[in-house]
Order: C-alpha cells, then sequence, then structure tokens
C-alpha cells in the first residue's frame, strides 16, 4: 500500500523487451536503498525490483500493466514518479493508494495561476470509474485533491513543491497520465449499483 506522496524522481535509463514483457532500468537517488522483491509504484504502478546494481535498479512491466497505463509509452531519459510502500510505522499523509492504475487519463488544460497550476485531465467514464470535488484522486502516483469534478474529467491544484518535485511539471497538454481513483469511492459505487 502507497499513500501517493511522492518520495523521488527516477530517470528511465534502458527499456528492453521480453515477448511482451518490458524491463525497464532506471536510475534514482534512493536505489542503493532498494532491496530485490521490493514493491515499489512507479507513476503510480506498483512493480517489484528484480535487481539493483549502485545507482540504478531494474523492474518488468507485464503486457496487461503495459495496456492499462502510461509505462508502455515511457522512453530513455523519462522521469517516473517513486514511492516506496507505506511502512506500518510512518505518517500517513496522502490517502489510500494501492498502486493498481485503473486506467489513463488526458492532460486538457494547464492554467498558470500565478503561484500555483490547475490541470484539467479527461478519461473515459464508460470505465465507471467517478471523482467527486474535494476527494481524492491518484495521478502518476501522487495523492491530489479534486477541484471540479464532472462526469467524464475533473481538474486539480498543484502547489509549487507538488509542481517541482513531481513529473506534474513536465507534462504537456495531450500527455497520459496513470489514473487511480480513490477506494472507497469504488466500493461505494459498487454497492450502489448492485442495489436494484
Amino acid at each position: 500500500m502507497f499513500t501517493g506522496i511522492i518520495e523521488d524522481m527516477a530517470v528511465l535509463k534502458q527499456v528492453s523487451t521480453s515477448g511482451t514483457n518490458r524491463t525497464f532500468t532506471l536510475q534514482a537517488r534512493i536505489s542503493p536503498e532498494l532491496k530485490v522483491d521490493q514493491s515499489l509504484s512507479h507513476n503510480g504502478v506498483c512493480l517489484t525490483v528484480e535487481s539493483v546494481n549502485n545507482d540504478t535498479y531494474s523492474v518488468t512491466a507485464i503486457e496487461e500493466t503495459l495496456q492499462k497505463t502510461n509505462l508502455g509509452s515511457l522512453q530513455v531519459g523519462d522521469k517516473v514518479n517513486l514511492e516506496r510502500c507505506l511502512k506500518a510505522d510512518g505518517r500517513f499523509d496522502g490517502h489510500i493508494v494501492q498502486g493498481h492504475v485503473d486506467q489513463t487519463g488526458v492532460l486538457e488544460k494547464i492554467e498558470n495561476k500565478d503561484g500555483s497550476y490547475l490541470l484539467s485531465f479527461s478519461y473515459d467514464d464508460q470505465k465507471g470509474n467517478i471523482t467527486v470535488e474535494k476527494g481524492s484522486v491518484c495521478i502518476n502516483g501522487i495523492s491530489l485533491t479534486v477541484v471540479n469534478s464532472s462526469d467524464k474529467g475533473f481538474s486539480v491544484a498543484i502547489i509549487p513543491y507538488t509542481w517541482e518535485h513531481t513529473n506534474l511539471g513536465l507534462l504537456k497538454v495531450g500527455d497520459s497520465v496513470n489514473l487511480e481513483f480513490d477506494i472507497l469511492g469504488k466500493y461505494m459505487q459498487k454497492i450502489l449499483s448492485n442495489r436494484h
């Protein structure tokens, strides 16, 4: 389990393909602290560390993951948000994030608010996911609060620290992002949709 509080950004150094799988080798400040078999969130996708070599480490994404996330479009040099799993004695600063991306969304608009940024995203509402104003959503592994919510989209306000210390500040209109919707909202929606 994760909280959506990004602790580092990795740089993608190498991509190799084996069958339908892709192995990513990344360089990060926290690489020497990682251990083989450890769960690590990459842009909100929980992947298992397979090897560690000084300041780099490798993880593999299978076909299912590549189809449902934006990891398949990563290229060498791209920056990836990282979060290690929640420690039992740690603070719970974000919200419950599982590292299981529900779908991708598209960045539709960036508004500079003279000290902050308002980012607007669209997503396929046919997949049954929802947002609510002042509720939580996870974008590329980042726990954020929904400012405006509609059936097919939502907006989030980004503070300068998040803009500078995550890959949100590198996004352009039209870019794909990984979305994980709030687990409590998903359970409530499932319960209500089963009532007749």
